[in-house]
């Protein structure tokens, strides 16, 4: 009769000999991560010591093998987390940024409910009561638990830790729908001319003006593209001639790192050549004369030793002037939300979301066109023939 087959990651019974040095051997039979059954084998002055450092080499054998070759349904759940966040590093698919942002949602938002339980014990109930409540406080921080937990728990099923996602069967989250806001003509006459009041130093408190702020504004106004794409175009993406612009990437602040261009932009329909308008044009040309070289790879906005500027500074600045002249609610995004709203009232939904590079027209919809509320002024004539006296 055969010898039953080990479990991956353990070892059978321990045997001890006396070597003809007189030092004491011990051996077993450790099943690898691979499936194959080696032999093993340590020394010592004792055969308790031999054995103990055969046990050693058995833990260090393990160590070689996949993290997740170890969890099993009584693991505890922090040792699925520190596999996830080792997965995705390993995989090398998400952006630095969003490896980072899941880090702290995971860690500042569902470890302190979950650090203290085994996958086994993280049902459907426990996760659907974990996000409502979480919900409570913010939809927002709900939706950012649920996106870790679920990825996290997925890849608990993938090796077949779990037989099933708990987080798939959740209810969904609700909140108040919120319409997309834009600017107004009015409104953006009014920044456009505290960005020129400020930029011309009249101001002498807070951070100086190094006449960039008020160019980004109308390529950002212009184009409809997102900030940090705004601040990766360089002199390359540019062409006079028609005139256009290429997004072709954004800049990213890695946590601890130096804000780097990222040569891809947020996703692959987010790469596009966009014609300018006159306004737009004309920061441009502006911009490129202020800059002192002709290299192609040149940012067009950048700091005084070229570098790339960060989106918070940026943010930083135009809350600056908005708040010395008392306007409210400017955003860079509220930019991009002004012109798809432009767009669609003028040439439909189609255009406004090709040209923010959206892959599907809903998004442009849900999240950036402000609802005109105005009903179309022909029904009241045809109510009016249909009941009218």
């Amino acid at each position: 009769m055969s010898r039953p087959r080990l479990t991956i990651g353990t070892y059978g019974e321990i045997t001890t000999r006396r070597r003809p040095s007189g030092r004491i051997e011990a051996r077993a039979r450790y099943r690898d991560w691979d499936g194959a059954t080696r032999l093993v084998q340590a020394s010592g002055d004792t055969a308790a010591a031999a054995t103990h450092a055969l046990k050693a080499k058995c833990v260090d054998r393990n160590l070689i093998a996949p993290s997740a070759g170890s969890l099993t349904a009584d693991s505890p759940f922090p040792d699925l987390v520190a596999y996830w966040l080792e997965d995705i590093e390993l995989e090398d698919r998400l952006a630095t940024a969003t490896r980072q942002l899941y880090e702290r949602d995971m860690r500042t938002l569902v470890l302190p409910a979950f650090k203290d339980l085994t996958l086994r014990e993280i049902g459907v109930a426990r996760c659907d009561q974990f996000l409502k409540r979480l919900a409570k406080d913010s939809c927002s921080k709900a939706k950012h638990a649920r996106v870790v937990l679920r990825l996290a728990l997925a890849l608990a099923v993938r090796h077949e830790v779990l037989l099933r996602n708990p987080v798939d069967h959740v209810a969904r989250l609700h909140r108040d729908v919120r319409m997309p806001d834009a600017f107004t003509p009015e409104e953006i006459t009014a920044i456009r001319a505290a960005i020129a009041y400020w930029e011309a130093g009249r101001d002498v408190s807070g951070p100086k003006p190094d006449g960039q702020l008020g160019a980004i504004i109308e390529v950002m106004l212009g184009t409809s593209a997102r900030i940090g794409e705004v601040l990766a175009i360089r002199r390359r993406d540019i062409d006079l001639s028609v005139p256009s612009v290429r997004i072709t990437g954004t800049i990213i602040s890695p946590k601890g790192e130096p804000t780097t261009r990222q040569d891809h932009p947020k996703t692959a329909r987010s790469r596009r050549t966009i014609q300018l308008p006159g306004f737009a044009a004309t920061a441009v040309q502006f911009r490129l004369k202020q800059l002192d070289t002709i290299d192609p790879n040149a940012l067009l906005f950048c700091s005084r030793g070229g570098t790339p500027l960060t989106t918070n500074n940026v943010r930083r600045q135009l809350r600056h002037v908005m708040n010395l002249a008392e306007i409210e609610g400017v955003t860079p995004h509220k930019f991009r939300r002004t012109v798809a709203t432009t767009i669609n009232e003028s040439a439909g939904v189609e255009l406004a979301s090709q040209l923010l590079g959206h892959t599907d027209p809903a998004i442009t919809i849900k999240h950036y066109i402000r609802r005109n509320e105005t009903v179309d002024p022909t029904t009241a004539g045809l109510l009016e023939k249909a009941f009218g006296s």
